[in-house]
């Protein structure tokens, strides 16, 4: 028996409590090797002679004075922001578009088309970036900013979608009937209805657009060539210099600067996450 009642409490076998105790120290271990590198990038930042071992840090701001200016940190971070707000945007705009017929209508070919969905979410992004790149050169659109925002909202497009279309069906069709019944067209219910119900699931769609996007290297190299377009991902090469030579310090500055936009959005929209859907009470009579 895995718990033993006495007095009418129930009491943990030695069993259940050794396998509760490994279960725990895996999950510890597990974080600890996600909690290192963000306590070396801590360190680091504000360690006057940093390297790549974690150690305590002999305390200087130099590292952030060397890159706090609008070249090294502020114009990367800011194209970055266009960048990746524009992504999200466009991404949830078409979500929504395409996930409302697939939720709400029948239609023919709804299954197979999901599952291209699903299997387009594992295709990995530098086996179309040569065909992608060389459409970008026909078109002249290589180093245009919003030509490459529009192509990162694609890239995290098909799992958007799936994401969407799972938060639209958790919303009664009775509550979109009962606005058609006072005179509301489809559009209407959608956005007045439908929208700020699944206003929780659109934040996790923008939260997994932006960071996606927002930690994006490749799409950004290959499509942006000004230094004056990269974003702050592409920014963070140039810290690597020649001959394996790498200003750990700054290193680390700058990518706690990078990481600050990505833990704020979050830290903002997790409180509407945290709330749920909240369905119930819709609809009177």
């Amino acid at each position: 028996m895995a718990l033993v009642r006495s007095g009418g409490l129930s009491v943990a076998s030695p069993r259940r409590r050794t396998s509760s105790f490994l279960v725990h120290l895996v999950l510890l271990g597990v974080a600890l090797c996600f909690a290192a590198p963000f306590a070396w990038l801590l360190l680091a930042s504000v360690d006057a002679d940093a390297g790549p071992d974690a150690r305590l840090p002999d305390w200087t701001a130099g590292n952030f004075e060397a890159v706090l200016d609008w070249e090294t940190s502020i114009r990367p971070i800011v194209n970055s922001l266009l960048l990746c707000g524009g992504a999200a945007v466009v991404n949830m705009v078409v979500a929504v578009l395409a996930a409302y017929p697939l939720s709400r209508h029948r239609l023919r070919f709804k299954r197979p088309f999901l599952y291209t969905l699903l299997f387009a979410t594992g295709l990995p992004i530098t086996a179309i970036m040569v065909p992608v790149y060389e459409m970008f050169v026909r078109l002249e659109l290589v180093d245009s900013l919003p030509a490459t925002a529009l192509f990162l909202a694609t890239a995290t497009l098909p799992f958007s979608i799936w994401l969407t279309k799972g938060f639209m069906d958790g919303v009664p069709v009775s509550l979109e009937e009962a606005a058609w019944t006072d005179g509301a067209s489809s559009f209407t219910a959608l956005r007045r209805v439908v929208l700020p119900l699944m206003a929780p699931g659109m934040a996790v769609v923008a939260v997994f657009t932006f960071i996606g996007a927002w930690g994006n290297f490749l799409i950004p190299f290959v499509l942006l060539q000004s230094p004056e377009k990269e974003p702050a991902a592409v920014g963070l090469y140039t810290f690597f210099g020649q001959y394996g030579t790498v200003a750990y310090g700054q290193l680390a500055a700058f990518s706690v600067l990078y990481s600050l936009p990505a833990v704020l959005l979050y830290v903002v929209v997790s409180r509407r996450m945290a709330r749920g859907f909240n369905l119930g009470g819709g609809i009177k009579g």
